[in-house]
């Protein structure tokens, strides 16, 4: 476990770097004045988290032969598309949160106007840097925008947060209906950070697929694991507010299937997670990771 968190601080540090970097000269490159718009979005992206999605791309990238510069532009856009989710969840219409990892959301720090349009700038900049980036080829760029223009949209997490507020005020939700809401909602950027990452480092089709299969199964046990720490977690611990599905009246994977069975769920998502890592060589710290995510409940 030591181990992991290690590899884990070394990705985040990596990313945390490049990004704020991009975003620094994203910024120096126009004569507006953008101090309130930049600020915004370093306070979203600088508040931490795991950085489990760029992990993954730079992981992936790494065992089909690549260097970490060729991951560093889908790295920082992945991790930029998925906070400009997190500061539209957050926003009084969506989930009203005013807290994200232990800090203010960005709407209650800068105001709604100002996040909303963080979170726009957030979404658009990923595009400008896998287009500009010189560690990869026009084949790779293409490949990359494409899987994360779908996976994000709304035949990905944006469909799967619309399915998401509908259940709020659906009599009932399968088991089923959760699962293929969760495959967008969460899933979509797992899948998507996978696979950019087997692009990156130039991987096979079948290596690209069965690491896309890795990634929706990852996604949706880690949904399942999020939806228990939601009702047996701290506040302090997760760095959000607990309870909060409860309070909305969201529909989880708790509250369709129970702690129990939803743990072991999690648990057999992960177990063939760990079967699609058979196709790659050196996957080690993907294998630690994988219980790593699981063990949070245990």
């Amino acid at each position: 476990m030591s181990e992991v968190k290690t590899q884990l601080k070394e990705y985040a540090a990596r990313l945390e770097h490049e990004m704020l970097g991009r975003v620094a000269g994203m910024q120096a490159s126009t004569e507006m004045k953008l101090d309130a718009l930049y600020d915004a979005m370093r306070h979203s992206l600088s508040a931490g988290g795991k950085r489990i999605r760029p992990v993954l791309i730079y992981e992936f990238c790494r065992i089909c032969g690549g260097t970490p510069e060729q991951a560093d532009a889908a790295a920082c856009a992945m991790e930029m598309t998925h906070t400009s989710s997190l500061i539209f969840d957050d926003l009084p219409a969506m989930d009203d949160d005013d807290m994200r990892r232990g800090k203010p959301s960005c709407h209650k720090a800068f105001g709604e106007a100002t996040a909303i349009l963080a979170g726009d700038a957030l979404i658009a900049a990923p595009f400008q840097l896998i287009a500009e980036d010189p560690q990869l080829t026009a084949e790779q760029k293409v490949a990359l925008i494409s899987v994360l223009a779908e996976r994000e949209g709304a035949n990905g997490m944006v469909g799967g947060q619309l399915m998401d507020m509908q259940f709020e005020t659906q009599e009932s939700v399968t088991a089923e209906e959760l699962t293929t809401m969760c495959l967008g909602k969460t899933g979509a950027l797992m899948e998507a950070s996978c696979k950019m990452g087997c692009i990156c480092g130039g991987g096979t089709p079948e290596q690209q697929e069965a690491a896309a299969a890795y990634g929706r199964s990852i996604g949706l046990a880690f949904q399942m694991i999020d939806d228990i720490l939601d009702v047996t977690s701290t506040a302090e611990l997760l760095g959000k507010p607990i309870g909060s599905d409860a309070q909305e009246d969201k529909k989880t994977f708790v509250t369709v299937l129970g702690i129990e069975e939803a743990r072991k769920r999690a648990k057999e998502l992960t177990e063939f997670a760990h079967a699609q890592l058979e196709g790659f060589a050196d996957t080690e710290f993907l294998h630690a990771l994988t219980d790593a995510l699981l063990v949070r409940v245990q």
